[in-house]
């Protein structure tokens, strides 16, 4: 992986690249990290099955997250010549790599739900 400098006083357009910037613009974003998540718990998924999974996106979103992944190599595209069209998505073995970390993001995100409701339950009752 380069890794390329930026100086201030030198006019040069190089920047450094950070792995963790790297790994987010990958997976980041409201859809990438659902959709990597779903197609680990369900393996394999086609495109009205994924629209159904997540309903707050819409077709053109995810059209184009679905290309994204794609072309960053976390998912793969089987399409079958068939009428009418049928295509499905899978992990990658990169996509597949990348699991252990959304489930802990997951679990995480799980337990700060519960703090939370948590705390707005005893803040309702008056409960400090």
């Amino acid at each position: 992986m380069e890794i390329k400098m930026k100086n201030k006083s030198n006019s040069s357009e190089a920047t450094q690249l950070c792995p963790v910037d790297y790994a987010f613009k990958r997976i980041g974003g409201k859809y990438k990290a659902r959709i990597l998540w779903y197609l680990n718990i369900k393996t394999v998924l086609r495109y009205g099955e994924l629209s159904r999974t997540l309903p707050d996106i819409t077709t053109k979103m995810l059209t184009q997250t679905l290309r994204e992944l794609e072309d960053d190599k976390l998912i793969t595209r089987k399409m079958y010549h068939e009428v009418p069209p049928k295509v499905e998505y899978s992990l990658s073995e990169t996509g597949l790599e990348l699991i252990p970390f959304i489930k802990h993001l997951h679990n995480w995100g799980k337990k700060q739900i519960e703090k939370e409701s948590l705390a707005a339950c005893q803040a309702d009752c008056g409960i400090d």
